[in-house]
C-alpha cells in the first residue's frame, strides 16, 4: 500500500463539500489515502468527525469544518479555515446537494428553491470564493453533477436544472482558468447507492427510485471517489473535462 507521504497527491491540499456520508466520504478517504491533507465540511458534524477518525488512523491529515454551504459566511469561513491550516487549496470538491425528486405539479416551492440554492447556487459561490487560492496553486475543480445534467427524465425538473447548470458553469468556469493552469472535471454519476434518495419529499418518486435500485447492481461511492482520484491524480498538462459514470445495467 502506497504510504501517504508517497502517495500521487502527497503536498497536496483538497477540500470536500458533503462529506458526511456517500460520495463525499468515500471521496475524502480516497483523497488522504493519496497522501492529501483533507478538510472535510458538511452540517453533520458527528459524522465529520467519525470519518476524520479513520483517516487519521490511517495516518491522514484531516481537518473538520462545520458548514452549511447555503449560506456565504459559512463558505468563506470554510475556505479560510483550510487555506490558514495549510496555507494552500488545491483540489476542491463541490458534492454537497439534494435530489427532492418530484412532478413539477406536485413540488414544493421550499424543495425547488432549496435545490437551487444548495446544488448550483451554493456550488458557483464556493468557487468563486476559492479561485485566488486555486489559481495561486494552479489547482483543481471537481464538480459533482449527476447522469440527471445530460438526461432530463420526468419527476425530476427541479433536480435536473440544478444538474445541467452545474454542467454550463464548469465549462465556463474551465474557458475561463485554463490559461491560469487550473483545471476543471465534472464528474457525472448515475444510480449510487447512497442516502440521498432518503431525502425524496414525494412518495411515488422514492418508490420509483427503490425499485430501480432493485433492479440493477448500483455504484458504490466508492466507485465514484475513484474516478475523482483518477481525475485529480493526472499529471498537470492532462484536464479530464468529464466523466460520465453509470452502472454496467443502467440504461439511461
Amino acid at each position: 500500500m502506497t504510504s501517504h507521504s508517497s502517495g500521487p497527491l502527497a503536498g497536496k491540499v483538497a477540500l470536500v463539500t458533503g462529506a458526511s456520508s456517500g460520495i463525499g466520504e468515500a471521496t475524502a478517504a480516497a483523497l488522504a489515502q493519496a497522501g492529501a491533507k483533507v478538510a472535510v465540511a458538511a452540517r453533520r458534524t458527528d459524522r465529520l468527525k467519525a470519518l476524520a477518525a479513520r483517516i487519521g488512523a490511517a495516518g491522514g491529515e484531516v481537518l473538520v469544518i462545520e458548514a452549511d454551504v447555503t449560506h456565504d459566511a459559512d463558505i468563506k469561513t470554510m475556505i479560510d479555515r483550510t487555506a490558514a491550516q495549510w496555507g494552500q487549496l488545491d483540489i476542491l470538491v463541490n458534492n454537497a446537494g439534494q435530489m427532492l425528486l418530484s412532478p413539477l405539479a406536485e413540488a414544493r416551492a421550499q424543495d425547488l428553491r432549496h435545490m437551487v440554492d444548495l446544488n448550483l447556487t451554493a456550488l458557483m459561490e464556493i468557487t468563486r470564493q476559492a479561485l485566488p487560492h486555486l489559481k495561486a496553486a494552479k489547482g483543481h475543480i471537481v464538480n459533482v453533477s449527476s447522469v440527471a445534467g445530460r438526461v432530463a427524465n420526468p419527476g425530476s425538473s427541479g433536480y435536473a436544472a440544478t444538474k445541467f447548470g452545474v454542467v454550463g458553469f464548469s465549462e465556463a468556469v474551465r474557458r475561463e482558468v485554463y490559461a491560469d493552469k487550473v483545471r476543471v472535471t465534472l464528474i457525472e454519476p448515475g444510480l449510487v447507492l447512497t442516502e440521498l434518495g432518503d431525502h425524496i419529499p414525494n412518495a411515488g418518486m422514492k418508490a420509483g427510485l427503490e425499485k430501480r435500485k432493485q433492479a440493477m447492481e448500483g455504484l458504490e461511492s466508492e466507485d465514484i471517489a475513484a474516478a475523482i482520484l483518477y481525475a485529480v491524480s493526472q499529471h498537470p498538462r492532462v484536464n479530464v473535462n468529464e466523466i460520465l459514470i453509470r452502472p454496467t445495467d443502467q440504461e439511461r
